[in-house]
């Protein structure tokens, strides 16, 4: 017996019904960060290993435990993108973006994590990537956070989210704090678990962000990083905290947030969700000031953010459990002179009205049928051709959603009740 060939494990398919809800949201994505003159920018899926063990940290789970590592064959190292901002990064260097300009950019596409899958979380995932370079002060800061909120209201999904803020500090501030980690968690080395353990040694940030309830009372009487703060770090802060006020932007303030990259520094936000579970993070970036010198460029700064689109398409699935059809109609003929007929007035109509999504019913069928089908397709109305239509050059128009009486219309004025119909519908 033949067994079917099945999808990797974590790696799914966007089947037509769900990929209208991806389409619907990547196309608000696009016009939010359009409306803020970003600019999009490609990569390829694969990139030099080498690269995010220097940008993203050789000892973070994600180089350790995550990545799609693999030889090609010549021999070289490769790696399937598990994140997207040392590879713009990596992009910005090799084409000279940043010299003389201060670059606003967005990406999306696949990455790719070897973890354990659930629900939001996948080992083929999507995002839209925002990156901003040559830019020190917090108001660009304030702008990626403000535009991200904007995104929210489009998509009727702000009060469903909390922005939550940290700061990291200076790279100088965060080894003194360091140090401070270490010795507080050593002296208590017998709570850890094993993850941060092996953490104190490595990353000891990262043990704030622990779940692990039996740590939380030990996580939180650990020191402050904010204690450790320099005047400047604090006044980014402030500032960045002012102009969302100003914006009424609201927040809370998470010491805790850490990020689990090395290469953030100074601001750290994270937009989270009580409506997906233990996934609740859909959107998440800050400050990376150094990781463009850490590449080989001049020192730059740089601040962006990534969201999710799985996990964002579950909240806007969930707000909005029945979306329109995307056709609009569906056209159905008998007899070989309505289909000729029907041809041309399509090719005509499509030309003309070339926002509408015509169906042609093809593989013949009674009418009953093809009534079946043009329902089923979610289209608002049906149009008619047989005999008596071509022969007194009508075309039929039954209403698929609406309780109106089919009506007759004659060929001539179609283009001006498709256009006129819709309107009224849209």
């Amino acid at each position: 017996m033949k067994t079917s060939v099945q999808a990797i494990r974590g790696m799914n398919d966007i089947l037509p019904d769900e990929a209208r809800y991806w389409a619907r949201v990547e196309s608000i994505v696009r016009e939010v960060f359009g409306s803020y003159g970003y600019q999009e920018i490609r990569f390829p899926i694969v990139e030099n290993t080498a690269l995010f063990k220097r940008g993203i940290g050789e000892v973070t789970d994600i180089v350790e435990k995550e990545m799609y590592t693999f030889d090609d064959r010549n021999g070289d190292s490769l790696t399937l993108r598990p994140e997207g901002t040392a590879v713009c990064v990596r992009a910005c260097l090799e084409h000279g973006l940043l010299y003389g300009e201060t670059p606003r950019l967005w990406y999306h596409g696949p990455m790719f994590r070897h973890e354990r899958p659930q629900k939001g979380r996948y080992r083929q995932f999507h995002q839209f990537g925002v990156e901003v370079f040559g830019i020190d002060g917090p108001d660009i800061d304030a702008e990626i956070i403000a535009m991200s909120a904007r995104l929210w209201d489009r998509l009727g999904l702000r009060h469903d989210m909390t922005l939550e803020l940290n700061t990291l500090g200076t790279s100088e501030e965060r080894a003194r704090y360091h140090e401070q980690l270490v010795e507080y968690f050593s002296a208590h080395s017998d709570q850890l678990d094993e993850d941060s353990q092996r953490r104190l040694l490595t990353n000891p940030l990262r043990i704030l962000d622990s779940k692990n309830p039996e740590m939380q009372k030990l996580i939180e009487s650990a020191p402050k990083l904010i204690d450790t703060l320099g005047e400047d770090s604090k006044q980014h802060f402030l500032k960045l905290r002012d102009i969302l006020d100003a914006l009424k932007i609201s927040y809370v303030i998470n010491p805790r947030l850490v990020r689990g990259l090395d290469y953030y520094g100074k601001t750290v936000f994270e937009w989270t969700t009580q409506r997906l579970g233990a996934q609740g993070t859909v959107c998440a970036g800050g400050r990376y000031d150094g990781l463009v010198e850490t590449l080989g460029g001049n020192p730059t700064s740089g601040v962006g953010f990534a969201l999710g689109l799985e996990r964002l398409i579950l909240l806007y699935q969930e707000m909005n459990p029945v979306l329109p059809s995307s056709i609009h109609v569906y056209c159905l003929t008998m007899g070989e002179p309505a289909e000729q007929l029907a041809w041309q007035l399509l090719h005509s109509w499509r030309e003309t009205l070339s926002w509408l999504n015509i169906v042609m019913h093809c593989g013949g069928g009674s009418f009953k049928s093809q009534f079946k089908k043009a329902d089923k397709s979610g289209a608002a109305i049906a149009l008619v051709i047989g005999d008596n239509e071509v022969q007194d050059g009508t075309v039929g128009v039954k209403f698929l959603r609406e309780d109106i009486p089919q009506e007759t219309i004659v060929l001539t004025d179609m283009v001006n009740f498709l256009r006129n119909y819709f309107e009224h519908v849209d």
